[in-house]
């Protein structure tokens, strides 16, 4: 592949993901807990669980190490 179309797969998955799902992947990425990344953003632990929830389903991921790799090729 060429670099250009790898760096558009890496990014094409940014836009699909609302501004509060991708603050919570920049937060859990950076090796908060839920309950801290809740506190941080003024929210219960549920809502980031809920969170989490629809960003692994809209990307089909299933690990936090995967979603750790996705917000690292985001650039969060």
């Amino acid at each position: 592949m060429s670099p250009t179309l790898t760096t558009t797969i890496a990014e094409a998955p940014a836009p699909e993901l609302a501004p509060r799902e991708r603050e919570t992947l920049r937060h859990i990425a950076a090796g908060r807990t839920y309950l801290q990344t809740a506190r941080h953003m003024g929210l219960s632990k549920h809502t980031v669980d809920a969170y989490l929830r629809r960003i692994r389903a809209k990307l089909d991921i299933n690990s936090t190490a995967e979603l750790t790799r996705l917000a690292i090729s985001m650039g969060l």
